[in-house]
């Protein structure tokens, strides 16, 4: 999954903080005491919102334009990103054992050449998944 970007509406509280909606995504609500933390907890609630939709194999929905959205009184429009990539590095950083196999010949050489089979397999899927910098 590429990156995909989805309006949020930040609403500015009387009491100060913010509160965030996903005019696309019904439910998908977060806040924050300041505007960072507003759009940190934006950037994570639409990560766990995008996810779950996956995991249930449910359909991501369309994002809206922008510029097409109708704000009131202070509140404001601004784009919020979601990479898949990133949001499981951040959330899932655990180790998984993985067993493989591959021709003697080959663990042999590899072997020799003090390959690390873990890093040379991650780099592969990286690779692959056109994960470069991941």
């Amino acid at each position: 999954m590429n990156k995909l970007l989805y309006p949020a509406v930040f609403h500015p509280e009387d009491v100060g903080g913010y509160s965030v909606t996903f005019p696309d995504l019904p439910g998908c609500v977060t806040e924050g005491d300041a505007l960072p933390e507003a759009l940190y907890m934006a950037e994570d609630a639409l990560g766990i919102y995008l996810f779950t939709l996956k995991e249930d194999k449910e359909p991501i929905p369309p994002a809206s334009n922008p510029a097409d959205l109708q704000v009131s009184g202070r509140d404001f429009v601004t784009l919020v990103e979601y990479d898949e990539a990133e949001y499981l590095k951040r959330t899932d950083p655990r180790a998984v054992k993985k067993t493989l196999t591959i021709p003697g010949w080959m663990d042999t050489l590899a072997k020799e050449h003090n390959l690390n089979f873990s890093n040379l397999l991650q780099n592969a899927i990286r690779r692959e998944l056109n994960l470069e910098h991941a």
